[in-house]
């Protein structure tokens, strides 16, 4: 059947055996998220959705009348989520709607998904975010491949690989990965793998991941600059193919390629402390360590042409003393459209909106 038609009989759909099983394993993605958010002392937060500046740099935000002026729907709960934690609360989470002005046509975009957010303090290096994200993804999708019988009724009529997510101890010791100790004490940020030793994920610094698609690549890419869709899936191949895995972090982005509040790497500021998170070669997960030095932060929005009387709010949070902290965004839908390995964001999305779909 038609996707289209699909969607715009979705009441219908939903009776089949693969969509009712989609919606069961979707539910179980936000409680499991939340399980483990609670079980590692994340307070759960609720922030607003209609907001009074486009914060996050001007682009790509729904606008509408708010009695008499301008207000914004939420790109992301990521500014509040930092000035939550100011208030000592130590570590947040939020499951909430968020809403994307993106005129993205694609397998993968909407313009309002389900967001899954978190955002810690962080005591000594920002790969505590990277582990505490690693044991999350561990455990969900542990959890979420018990459901056998919903995988097997979608299996039926979309059929996809399991999802491989932890090297093996074989693929460790042919690649000659050791116990490095998470980047904190000499660790080759730029060159060498990095792992969690009790999931074994894969991690890998951004110019390694550049390393690797340029040795497939007759015209060699710069790891200055950010990679788009094309070379990400090729990347995604080339590490299932090396490493035998589906599922990845990549680390140490162009600092240019991030937002304004990104913490540059003190290393090299031409890079940053931020990450990527993949599946089957399609992003799922953004985040990084958060500039909490005010001076900094004003900085790096007049650098990205942010307008920083705006901000005053999210700034000013700073200024009494505040945490080193970092987190991440991932999308409910796309985490499981891409765990299923399905062709489109939209067969787990209930009633989706796109740039075209506003009904039902």
């Amino acid at each position: 059947m038609n996707i289209d038609t699909r969607l715009n009989c979705r009441w219908l759909d939903v009776r089949s055996k693969a969509s009712n099983a989609i919606f069961r394993l979707q539910s179980r993605v936000g409680q499991y998220f939340r399980h483990v958010m609670l079980e590692k002392d994340f307070i759960e937060i609720h922030t607003p959705k209609m907001i009074g500046t486009a914060s996050e740099g001007g682009a790509n935000v729904f606008k509408l009348a708010y009695f008499g002026r301008d207000a914004y729907l939420a790109q992301s709960p990521q500014l509040y989520k930092q000035m939550a934690l100011q208030g000592d609360l130590e570590r947040v989470f939020e499951i909430g709607p968020v809403f994307r002005a993106e005129n993205a046509n694609t397998h993968r975009h909407m313009t309002e998904f389900i967001g899954l957010d978190l955002e810690m303090r962080i005591n000594e290096h920002y790969y505590e975010v990277l582990d505490v994200a690693e044991e999350t993804f561990s455990f969900m999708f542990d959890s979420i491949a018990k459901h056998t019988a919903e995988l097997e009724a979608v299996n039926d009529q979309y059929p996809f690989e399991p999802l491989v997510y932890r090297l093996t101890p074989e693929k460790m010791t042919e690649l000659g990965v050791g116990n490095i100790e998470k980047g904190i004490k000499g660790t080759d940020a730029y060159g060498g793998l990095v792992r969690n030793d009790s999931v074994r994920m894969l991690r890998i610094p951004f110019p390694k991941g550049i390393a690797l698609l340029n040795s497939k690549l007759e015209t060699p890419i710069s790891d200055l600059e950010d990679i788009g869709t094309e070379h990400e899936k090729m990347l995604g191949r080339l590490v299932k193919e090396r490493y035998g895995v589906d599922f990845y972090i990549m680390d140490h982005y162009p600092a240019a390629a991030r937002p304004f509040y990104t913490m540059p790497c003190p290393e090299d500021p031409r890079f940053s402390n931020s990450y990527d998170m993949f599946i089957r070669g399609e992003e799922i997960v953004s985040g990084a360590q958060r500039i909490h030095d005010p001076e900094l932060l004003l900085k790096r929005a007049s650098e990205c042409g942010v307008d920083v009387s705006k901000i005053k709010d999210y700034i000013d949070s700073f200024r009494l003393g505040a945490w080193p902290h970092g987190g991440m965004g991932v999308g409910c839908e796309r985490f499981l459209f891409l765990y299923l390995g399905l062709k489109n964001v939209r067969l787990v999305s209930l009633f989706p909106r796109d740039p075209a779909r506003l009904t039902p």
